[in-house]
């Protein structure tokens, strides 16, 4: 049966140091359908450390993105990576409305944001009664630095767009994963954990999930960018040429085991020390299979080496496996580009929210 559309979309934006990615879902009945999607490379440096450092190089390269999708709506959600978020969970009395929660936030900003207030942006939801005390109330409370909101906010009106949401990368992923999870095999543990690991061009961040929620977090710098580099210096190739090369092959015959087996050695050596440290944190919830995202996870024998180094299932992620999509999307290219729409999906997700 072919589900329709309903309602507007969501544009998804998400900016990393290599690419600025776009993809609109719509709701289609109880799925997503992707109505438009583009990925566009950003000029080195523009980015660093998920912050915007060349605005003109970003929103040419968002404005790019735009322009090849042409979503049918403008409104569009962006996040503020994990590390410049602040997140806690505030215990305060169950009758507070909304209200009274914010100015109770503010008038004890100190004690839970490490900056300014007037150089704060914040919200909270509430998740319910405290399960030990039946008067309290539990709150989520998200503040981050005013201008790394409007840096993003800027950005994306400056390609065209009108901002709609500002979110976290965790959460973004989260919701990611709810789609993500249909690729699981179904377990009879619901509590079971899944690693996630996400490898990306700078970075590789190494999350663990228990019932849909990041329960632990690691970052290193290490990525694909190590490996493109390694290839420009080795063939003498531009970085765009071996940034192709990477992708397409083509390159001499000793690239196997001279540059991409060290490569997946050191990636496989990383994520094995990162599962390592969370055992080490106390952890004693067991991690059973691992998920792959990123554009580096589709390098040729990571999957196969972390499942031997691991002894785990290991898959790749695609988030759109479940979902429609529109005609004059190109489907084998989407799935291609999905590893890496994580951020950008689940921030497209929020669609109807």
């Amino acid at each position: 049966m072919r589900l329709r559309a309903s309602g507007k979309g969501l544009v998804g934006v998400d900016i990393t140091s290599a690419t600025v990615k776009v993809i609109e879902l719509k709701r289609a009945g109880s799925h997503y359908q992707v109505e438009s999607y583009a990925v566009r490379p950003l000029r080195e440096g523009a980015v660093i450390e998920r912050r915007i450092r060349d605005m003109s190089a970003v929103v040419d390269a968002l404005k790019r993105a735009v322009d090849h999708a042409r979503p049918g709506s403008r409104n569009a959600a962006v996040a503020v990576p994990a590390s410049a978020a602040i997140t806690k969970t505030l215990t305060l009395p169950a009758s507070l409305d909304d209200e009274e929660i914010e100015a109770r936030i503010q008038l004890e900003s100190d004690k839970h944001i490490p900056f300014p207030f007037s150089e704060v942006a914040f919200d909270f939801q509430r998740l319910g009664l405290n399960s030990r005390y039946g008067d309290q109330q539990d709150v989520l409370l998200v503040a981050c630095r005013q201008q790394d909101v409007n840096q993003l906010t800027e950005a994306v009106l400056q390609a065209g767009l009108t901002p709609a949401a500002v979110d976290v990368e965790t959460f973004a992923m989260e919701r990611a994963f709810q789609e993500l999870r249909h690729q699981l095999p179904p377990t009879e543990a619901d509590q079971e954990c899944v690693a996630l690991v996400d490898i990306g061009a700078t970075m590789n961040a190494f999350h663990v999930l228990r019932e849909g929620r990041i329960t632990y977090s690691r970052d290193t710098v290490f990525g694909g960018r190590q490996l493109t580099d390694e290839i420009r210096n080795r063939y003498g190739l531009t970085l765009e040429e071996a940034g192709l090369a990477k992708k397409r092959g083509g390159l001499p015959d000793d690239y196997q085991r001279s540059v991409l087996d060290p490569f997946l050695d050191t990636l496989v050596q990383q994520v094995g020390r990162s599962l390592q440290l969370y055992y080490t944190a106390g952890r004693k919830q067991e991690v059973r299979r691992m998920i792959l995202a990123g554009g580096t996870s589709v390098l040729p024998g990571l999957a196969e080496r972390l499942a031997e180094e691991s002894g785990m299932e290991v898959v790749i992620a695609n988030p759109f496996r479940r979902m429609k999509v529109n005609p004059r999307i190109d489907v084998p290219t989407l799935a291609g580009d999905a590893p890496a729409m994580l951020t950008a999906c689940g921030l497209a997700m929020r669609v109807g929210k």
